[in-house]
C-alpha cells in the first residue's frame, strides 16, 4: 500500500504542479502534513539537497521523499509517479498542438496558466522565507493564510538574513562575482552552513 500511496501522491503532484520544480513545494507540504512522512523542516532540507544535485528539482524531490519513506523501491515508484503525467501530457500536446496552435481558446488557456504558476511559485518562496529567515511557518485556516508555529528560538534569523543579502548582492551587483556559476554559491553556502552549525549559530 505504501508504494501505491507514493505513486498516487506524486502522480497528483506531477499532474497539477504547473510551473516547474518550485511549484511542487505546496503539494509536497500538503503530502507531508497528510501522511506524516516528513516535517516541513525535513522538506526544506530535501529542497536544499534537490537544488544542489543535478536534474529537475521536482523529480529530485520525488526521488528523495520516496527513498526516505520506502528505500530504493519507494524512490523508483515516487519518481515514476512524478514523471508519468508529464509524459502523457507531452505526448498528447505534441500530437495535437500543431492543429490548435493558433486557436484563441488554447492561447487563452496558456495565458490563464501563467498566473497559476506564478502563484504556486510565490507561495513556495513565501513559505521558505518564513521558515528559514523568520523562523515561522504558514498554514491555512478557514480560507485565511496565517503565519504561525514560531520556533522556540523565535524572531528573525539574523545570520540567515545576512547570508541571503550577501548572496543577493554578490549575484546581482558585484561585477566580478555575478558572472560566477551558481554552483559556486551553492557550495559556498553549504560550507558556511556547516561552519554556522559548528559555531552554534
Amino acid at each position: 500500500m505504501i508504494y501505491l500511496r507514493l505513486f498516487y501522491e506524486f502522480f497528483k503532484t506531477g499532474l497539477f504542479a504547473v510551473g516547474g520544480g518550485m511549484a511542487t513545494l505546496p503539494f509536497l507540504k500538503a503530502i507531508g502534513e497528510s501522511t506524516g512522512w516528513y516535517t516541513y523542516s525535513d522538506l526544506l532540507n530535501m529542497l536544499a539537497v534537490s537544488e544542489s544535485t543535478p536534474g529537475p528539482i521536482g523529480i529530485n524531490m520525488a526521488t528523495y521523499v520516496g527513498f526516505t519513506v520506502a528505500g530504493f523501491p519507494g524512490a523508483l515508484v515516487a519518481t515514476l509517479g512524478e514523471v508519468t503525467p508529464c509524459i502523457i501530457i507531452i505526448l498528447i500536446v505534441a500530437a495535437v498542438l500543431k492543429s490548435f496552435r493558433n486557436n484563441p481558446y488554447v492561447d487563452r488557456a496558456f495565458y490563464g496558466l501563467r498566473p497559476a504558476s506564478a502563484g504556486l511559485i510565490g507561495a513556495a518562496a513565501l513559505a521558505v522565507v518564513l521558515e528559514v529567515l523568520l523562523r515561522c511557518s504558514i498554514y491555512f485556516e478557514e480560507g485565511a493564510l496565517l503565519a504561525g508555529g514560531l520556533h522556540r528560538s523565535g524572531g528573525v534569523h539574523i545570520w540567515g538574513v545576512a547570508l541571503a543579502v550577501v548572496l543577493y548582492v554578490l549575484t546581482n551587483h558585484v561585477k566580478v562575482t555575478k558572472k560566477l556559476h551558481p554552483i559556486v554559491f551553492i557550495i559556498a553556502s553549504a560550507v558556511i552552513g556547516v561552519v554556522f552549525r559548528f559555531a552554534g549559530v
